[in-house]
């Protein structure tokens, strides 16, 4: 062969290429329009069947030189880089989303007391209310160490139905009186979108808790209120889940919501949960949301609470929550792993003086 009937075929197979490619960019075109009308419709973006059809449709007509195994191989290829355009499509139109809103949320509390932005925040408090006297004895220590934000449950979902179910409505009144005696604000978890309309009198955020993460109605609901919201991520949870949960709540008109790595269910058996730091980064990088670390339910050690804390700031967190009982050895729930007040005192300032706390 010599080089001009060479060249001549290179020419015609860069041709071929050309046109390949303006026909899988079509291709692409016309996936994306299918995933928007998905969309719409709710429906999976992945269809099996459809798939399937198609492949057998695309065997049949083979006429080679490619076996019929190479062809499904490409064209699975091809299919797989279709699905993966849809689903990017769909993160890029989340109201969650980055791309969506290229600035930082930075959530305004009662106080001028800021979520995200150039400020770090730290929330303590009780694992759950169980008297006023417990309550108010966090609370003056809270007020004394310089923080703003107090945690307290008051509707707790345990793994046995025979734990300390929490005090309800009263421990959200204890929290309320106890945190307005010392100038702080109020996070505590509701889990029953009946509760919501009577607590907004008791709480300065809404929590979602891991547990009820999944629980849409719940995110719906919370949605629909004029209410800052702090969303925990799922025991099992995805970061992409934990982002639908989050959208779940922006969907509904609620735009100031926090997100909470807690900690995730692993096989390590050495903490709690496993400690997911790298959520923080990808979670700052997707969404445009405040993203604070629970170092107490993540680790369930009181002996690497700094450490962790510290980790979590320099992966760009905008805060920590971490638990905090006069008297932990007494406590109703999560005994082991509350700080007490000298040990909650220790531990801020160290996370202060560490210089990552802004």
């Amino acid at each position: 062969m010599s080089n001009v009937e060479l060249d001549g075929l290179r020419a015609r197979l860069d041709e071929i290429n050309g046109q390949l490619l303006e026909l899988i960019s079509e291709r692409a075109q016309v996936v994306q329009e299918i995933g928007a009308v998905k969309e719409k419709q709710g429906v999976p973006k992945f269809d099996p069947e459809r798939e399937k059809q198609m492949l057998e449709k695309l065997v049949a007509n083979n006429k080679g030189p490619f076996t019929s195994g190479t062809i499904r191989t490409l064209f699975k290829q091809i299919f797989s880089a279709s699905l993966d355009l849809q689903s990017t499509d769909h993160k890029k139109s989340l109201l969650v989303a980055r791309k969506n809103h290229a600035e930082d949320t930075v959530i305004v509390l009662p106080g001028n007391v800021t979520v995200g932005g150039l400020s770090s925040l730290m929330v303590a408090g009780p694992c759950s209310v169980e008297s006023e006297l417990q309550t108010r004895t966090v609370a003056a220590a809270l007020q004394k160490a310089g923080v703003k934000v107090m945690r307290g449950g008051a509707f707790k979902p345990r793994t046995s139905p025979y734990d300390f179910q929490g005090l309800g409505m009263d421990g959200l009144r204890i929290l309320r009186e106890a945190a307005t005696a010392y100038g702080l604000l109020t996070i505590s978890e509701i889990v029953d979108p009946r509760h919501i309309e009577e607590a907004l009198d008791y709480v300065d955020v809404i929590q979602v808790g891991a547990r009820n993460m999944h629980n849409f109605e719940l995110l719906k609901a919370v949605g629909e209120v004029n209410k800052p919201v702090l969303l925990k991520r799922g025991l099992s949870a995805t970061l992409d889940e934990f982002v639908h949960a989050a959208e779940y709540i922006m969907s509904r008109g609620n735009t100031e919501i926090m997100l909470i790595e807690r900690g995730i269910r692993t096989y390590e058996k050495s903490t709690r949960n496993t400690l997911d730091i790298s959520a923080v980064p990808i979670l700052k990088q997707e969404c445009h949301l405040p993203v604070l670390v629970d170092v107490t339910h993540s680790t369930g050690r009181k002996d690497i609470l700094i450490p962790c804390a510290k980790a979590a700031l320099a992966a760009g967190a905008d805060g920590i929550m971490v638990e905090v009982h006069p008297d932990p050895a007494t406590a109703l729930s999560d005994a082991a792993q509350q700080l007490n007040i000298d040990e909650f005192n220790t531990f801020f300032n160290e996370v202060k003086a560490s210089g990552l706390y802004r």
